[in-house]
């Protein structure tokens, strides 16, 4: 399951570099809950939360997990670090794109996702 959850927040995570000139950031636009563009197979939802609170719930198969830990955002620099399985684990994101609705960019490997805010049923 570990595997599972590394892979998932790779791929959740993967892809945040701001271009020349482009807007800044704004973090607040992070809150909230978030889910891959396209993730086949596994059903992830990336909640960023005020005070730099992050959790990652991974579902696949019937089985779940979750991982709590904390983020921050320092210019493009999306910092998180992550308690799984007992380990800790670290990921610097460089966000490309962050609107009320659409988080794109690229993890420390240079792979590039998007991820979708989820929205609040009424």
């Amino acid at each position: 399951m570990r595997t599972i959850i590394g892979a998932a927040l790779v791929l959740a995570l993967a892809g945040f570099t701001t271009a020349a000139g482009q807007e800044k950031i704004d973090g607040k636009k992070l809150i909230g809950k978030w889910e891959p563009a396209d993730l086949a197979g596994a059903l992830m939802v990336v909640e960023f939360a005020d005070k730099g609170k992050v959790t990652v719930s991974v579902e696949k198969g019937g089985k779940g997990t979750k991982a709590e830990g904390t983020w921050k955002l320092d210019g493009d620099k999306l910092e998180m670090a992550l308690k799984i399985d007992g380990k800790d684990q670290k990921e610097t994101i460089t966000v490309t794109k962050l609107t009320d609705d659409e988080f794109v960019g690229k993890d420390s490997k240079g792979k590039e996702e998007k991820l979708k805010k989820i929205k609040a049923k009424n």
